[in-house]
């Protein structure tokens, strides 16, 4: 039986994991922008930050430059006004395609077919790939952004390499007009099964972001985009298995 509730856990995430809405952060350091690739919707900003290193950011279009290469920390704001895929660079270290590069999804906006909403609440899992899949909850308890609902996703899964189980978590504020959200996502360790757990001891590391796409009250896409080795990005089909008493479908 799926867990329902990690008391301790959500308490942690809704205080401590950030809120990301119409802004996602890219970050150059150690030769790379992190993450190197992400997804957002048009009118969205992406905000560029240099954490250490000698480093600019370039469009491979040239819509965009945020000046001569530094090596202070910088950031720089750049809002995505059409759809499409666009690439940019460092100037010192990479070109369009190749060494320090990263590369922006913009989906365009349109009404969506199903709005988010806690009807949407339940398991889901991809058919072809039984043995893993989502717990999603969207709820009405405003986030840290005040007035915003919160959208929780666990997702039970395996290590890269085999190794064992492993859960990965998000959560942040939704959209009830629209019929998707990217959640910041992590991963906890470090504690034990009761009566030895010792909620101090728990260490959280920031995974990617989850994004979630329904089409129906019972179809959907999942997403992912790690930047932690051996997850790397990608997306799979998800169906319902569960719904929550006293939920429906609106109707169309």
């Amino acid at each position: 039986m799926i867990v329902h509730r990690i008391f301790a856990i959500l308490a942690t995430a809704l205080l401590t994991a950030p809120c990301w809405a119409a802004n996602v952060t890219v970050t150059a350091s150690n030769y790379k922008f992190t993450p190197a690739s992400v997804t957002i919707n048009v009118g969205d900003t992406v905000t560029f930050t240099n954490a250490g290193g000698y480093h600019n950011v370039i469009a491979d279009d040239d819509s965009f430059n945020n000046g001569a290469p530094s090596a202070e920390k910088w950031t720089f704001d750049h809002t995505y006004t059409s759809a499409g895929t666009f690439g940019y660079f460092c100037g010192p270290h990479g070109s369009p395609g190749n060494g320090m590069f990263g590369t922006v999804h913009v989906n365009a906006t349109s009404t969506p077919s199903i709005a988010l909403g806690g009807y949407l609440s339940g398991n889901w899992f991809n058919p072809d790939q039984s043995g893993h899949g989502f717990e999603l909850e969207f709820t009405n308890q405003p986030s840290e952004t005040a007035g915003q609902n919160t959208a929780i996703a666990y997702w039970y899964v395996y290590m890269p390499d085999g190794s064992g189980p492993n859960w990965i978590f998000a959560v942040g504020p939704y959209d009830s007009t629209a019929s998707t959200v990217t959640l910041p996502a992590f991963t906890l360790a470090g504690a034990r099964f009761p009566p030895l757990f010792d909620a101090n001891a728990l260490t959280q590391t920031d995974w990617g972001t989850l994004t979630f796409t329904f089409t129906d009250c019972n179809t959907g896409t999942a997403s992912w985009n790690s930047g932690i080795g051996g997850y790397g990005s990608g997306s799979l089909p998800i169906t319902r298995i569960t719904s929550v008493a006293g939920t429906a479908c609106p109707a169309p």
